[in-house]
């Protein structure tokens, strides 16, 4: 739905012959439709458009929801906020707080300057009461009404997304109006859904971190919050603390991003991959430690994600993410053995993490940092990792189980519970061993 430098602002919505249909239903009883909200300001600022929102002036909900049975199915959604959809076209309905209001009114409870901004689809007329347009110019965020600003405190975590999607800054009354929201009666799924888009959106979700710091809003999530001021030795990490070096981890995994669904894992994995140091960082002989800080690292980040309520599988890639972050750089360091590396890939292979995707979150936090290796974007460590690893061949799964069920089958044995101990201690033999025989290892578990 995306237009081209040069179009007119309204022509995209012309994609969809049906919206003017309705919009000419919509004026002949009296009311006014209006194309609003993200879609025409992601018009504006020539980006892709996903949501396409129709406000209503003129209509109350009934009214509306009789006239737009002329064109399919319509269908009520939403509790504090209703919406109209109707059946098979991915576009939202909805009406003004009351039909007397002209759009300037109606548009002062909308959170920012940007997001309101309609375009008459019948004309390509723009509408925009609150300076919209000269702010995403300026690129600066500001909020349309102070008073209803707060009418719903997850607009501070949505400012947060914006500055870092859109790279805006906001003005010193929306800091003021983001830092008074209690985001405690914000229910955890939309709240872990702003996170989520952040995440996977923007080129630098540094910002809408660095943003929830300054508004003193990262006390909603404490296991972040706790990095700040937590000390790193300086060879290691001369860019600063703890949080700091987070804040570059996750720009640096933005960088990584695939495209896929590893790509929230590995987020998240940047995100929560030193959760552990503030519990155990410590100075010894001049020099700071961290000790165990990768295993100490999964509690928060389980108590982290399980509060946003993230999906129980997800939590479980990002734990294992969190733990093993560090095993790219130490296999190299240590001189791991093949076996190694085949345990370890079924270790993640369990949690649905593969060699790979943990290489990812440990290049970013190699890369998050400002040594030498790290600013000429060298990670020998991790290339050698994934080299052995394919060596295994375990860089996307882990080993293929040599004994199987049948195997034990055609031994005579009966299947049953007995199996699965049987066939653990057959991959323990193979991993340890790398035997690719079943025969020869089922000689060592099924002695004659």
């Amino acid at each position: 739905m995306s237009r081209k430098a040069g179009e007119k602002p309204g022509a995209a919505w012309h994609a969809l012959p049906v919206l003017a249909d309705i919009a000419r239903a919509i004026r002949e009883t009296g009311g006014r439709a209006l194309l609003v909200g993200g879609g025409v300001r992601d018009q504006l600022l020539e980006r892709g458009v996903d949501d396409l929102d129709i406000e209503v002036l003129g209509l109350d909900l009934d009214a509306l929801q009789a006239l737009l049975i002329r064109f399919g199915d319509p269908i009520r959604l939403g509790r504090s906020y209703e919406i109209i959809r109707l059946r098979g076209l991915d576009v939202d309905f909805s009406v003004a707080a009351s039909p007397d209001l002209d759009f300037a009114q109606a548009a002062r409870r909308r959170d920012l300057t940007i997001n309101s901004i309609a375009i008459d689809p019948l004309t390509d007329e723009i509408l925009d009461p609150h300076g919209g347009r000269q702010d995403l110019a300026a690129k600066v965020l500001r909020a349309t009404h102070a008073t209803s600003f707060g009418d719903d405190p997850l607009r501070a975590l949505r400012v947060a997304r914006f500055t870092a999607c859109f790279e805006m800054e906001p003005d010193a009354e929306l800091e003021r109006l983001c830092a008074e929201q209690d985001l405690a009666g914000v229910s955890a799924e939309r709240s872990f859904d702003e996170i989520r888009r952040t995440l996977l959106e923007a080129d630098r979700p540094s910002r809408a971190l660095a943003f929830l710091e300054k508004t003193r809003l990262l006390r909603y999530f404490p296991e972040i919050e706790a990095l700040a001021g937590v000390p790193q030795d300086s060879e290691w990490h001369p860019e600063g603390d703890v949080h700091v070096h987070t804040l570059m981890v996750v720009d640096e995994a933005a960088r990584l991003r695939a495209g896929d669904d590893d790509d929230i894992a590995l987020m998240l994995g940047a995100l929560c991959h030193d959760l552990g140091k503030p519990l155990c960082t410590e100075e010894h002989g001049g020099r700071i430690r961290s000790l165990a800080h990768d295993r100490l690292g999964v509690p928060p980040t389980r108590a982290l994600l399980g509060r946003l309520r993230a999906p129980v599988q997800l939590v479980t890639r990002v734990a294992a993410l969190v733990e093993h972050h560090l095993a790219p750089a130490l296999f190299l360091k240590n001189g791991a053995g093949a076996r190694g590396y085949r345990r370890l890939a079924r270790k993640l292979e369990a949690a649905g993490v593969s060699m790979q995707l943990l290489e990812r979150v440990a290049r970013a936090d190699h890369f998050g940092r400002t040594t030498e290796e790290a600013l000429a974007r060298c990670f020998p460590a991790g290339d050698a990792f994934l080299d052995r690893a394919a060596e295994q061949g375990v860089e996307a799964s882990g080993p293929i189980d040599v004994v199987q069920g049948r195997h034990l089958v055609a031994r005579g044995l009966s299947p049953g519970p007995h199996f699965g101990e049987i066939l653990e201690r057959c991959r323990r033999i193979q991993d340890e061993t790398g035997e690719t025989n079943a025969e020869r290892i089922l000689e060592e578990v099924l002695p004659d």
